[in-house]
């Protein structure tokens, strides 16, 4: 199936009761009002998208909105290579980068629901390179190291407060040399780097970086499986996540999105890195690597917004979900999202209304990619929502806050009144 029928089919099927995908799987469709949405109001998030793409701040994009189960806006504007005018097409496979980790961390978990570790086990339980670590910080008196508190567990990995990226600027020359060392494998990366010190103690603050790694690394050494194996055979294949991939096939080349940059005084794009074949790899990351559709993304996501499960195939048990997007950082400032949120294992959770950026409601769950994409799940209105584009730097933009907005001013019916599938729990600070 070529790609212009595919999107020709995908177009017709609006008015249909699904999508046919390339691989034959139908995506739930529903026209919106038949979920307390607008028609007229959703066409409202084509024109944002259209006018960043018009403006020439975005290549293109892909918008993908569905509730109770259902897709209800699936839409692409611009290109997927705007040098050679090849338009952009739902179907096309985007570097997700950092929403590998929502993803890695599920497959952490449901070895967890195996029996095979509890939450505040030491990493070291595993991954024993790591014993003897020690906490360095800038003191009145210079740099000091001591014992760290206490271990850094799964825990710490799965929330970003383990410790384990250290502050660069505190380490002598030996130290930040091996720093710089990068192994042909996460495994060879992390123990490449395993006499480094910790950056602060564990638990004790929130620090992006490459805790999901060691996610990574630990779901390959219990399950004696690499991470592109087990997320192949337990999560992609039969979840039906054909176009999700760390090493993206030859056969698919033609669909692989082009990353673009800001440049100049307007931000007007200029390409970055052209969508081609890459040769394979052996270097699945926890924190970035995966490519995929919007379709897959939604996919894998409707299975968490069900409570694990997806068309009769279990892969987490709800409480493990409502496990996972509940706040364990207390009123730490996730600063990646700004005020309003906290973190959970593996993801973002919408704490403050009144704070976040986003008008989704308490409880919503989320992250995003560093060229540009995001998603989030809003359980009390059973709606996902989706967009893909390719970009080094969207920080001068606010087209990943207006996904939200323009999502949720489509809703007639609001749900928010009913027990939603999942939720997490309400906890201290």
């Amino acid at each position: 199936m070529t790609k212009r029928f595919l999107a020709l089919v995908l177009m017709c099927a609006l008015v249909g009761p699904s999508w046919v995908l390339a691989d034959d799987t139908a995506l739930p469709t529903a026209k919106p009002e038949k979920v307390g949405m607008s028609s007229e109001r959703l066409e409202r998030l084509g024109d944002v998208m259209q006018g960043y793409v018009d403006d020439n701040l975005l290549a293109g994009t892909v918008t993908l909105i569905a509730r109770k189960g259902k897709v209800v806006y699936f839409e692409s504007h611009g290109y997927n290579d705007k040098e050679d005018g090849e338009l952009m097409e739902n179907d096309d496979i985007f570097f997700m980068m950092s929403m590998t980790k929502p993803i890695v961390s599920t497959a952490l978990m449901m070895l967890y629901e195996e029996g095979h570790f509890l939450l505040d086990d030491p990493i070291t339980k595993w991954i024993p390179e790591l014993e003897g670590k020690e906490v360095i910080e800038k003191t009145d008196d210079g740099v000091a190291r001591m014992k760290p508190e206490r271990p850094v567990t799964v825990r710490h990995v799965l929330t970003h407060t383990s410790g384990l990226d250290s502050n660069r600027q505190l380490l002598n020359d030996d130290e930040k040399a091996i720093a710089r060392k990068r192994g042909a494998t996460v495994e060879e990366t992390i123990l490449a780097r395993a006499t480094l010190p910790l950056g602060f103690h564990p638990g004790d603050r929130w620090q992006y970086g490459s805790s999901t790694d060691y996610v990574a690394l630990l779901v390959e050494r219990m399950s004696g499986q690499n991470l592109d194996d087990f997320l192949r055979e337990r999560i992609f294949e039969p979840l039906g996540m054909t176009d999700t991939h760390y090493n993206i096939p030859k056969s698919k080349e033609d669909r692989i999105v082009s990353v673009y940059s800001p440049s100049g005084e307007n931000n007007t794009i200029e390409l970055y890195r052209a969508g081609e074949f890459r040769e394979p790899t052996k270097l699945f990351p926890g924190t970035y690597g995966l490519s995929g559709t919007a379709a897959d993304y939604f996919t894998f996501h409707q299975m968490m917004l069900n409570g694990g499960e997806y068309n009769g195939v279990r892969y987490l048990s709800p409480k493990t979900v409502n496990l996972m997007i509940s706040n364990h950082v207390g009123d730490e400032t996730v600063y990646i999202r700004g005020e309003g949120y906290g973190f959970g294992l593996g993801y973002s959770v919408l704490r403050d209304v009144g704070k976040a950026v986003e008008p989704l409601t308490p409880g919503s769950f989320s992250w995003g990619g560093a060229w540009g994409t995001i998603f989030w799940v809003d359980p009390a209105e059973e709606m996902i929502g989706i967009m893909m584009t390719q970009i080094s730097s969207y920080r001068h933009l606010t087209v990943r806050q207006k996904l939200a907005v323009m999502a949720t001013q489509a809703i007639t019916e609001s749900y928010a009144h009913e027990t939603p599938p999942v939720m997490g729990y309400a906890v201290k600070d």
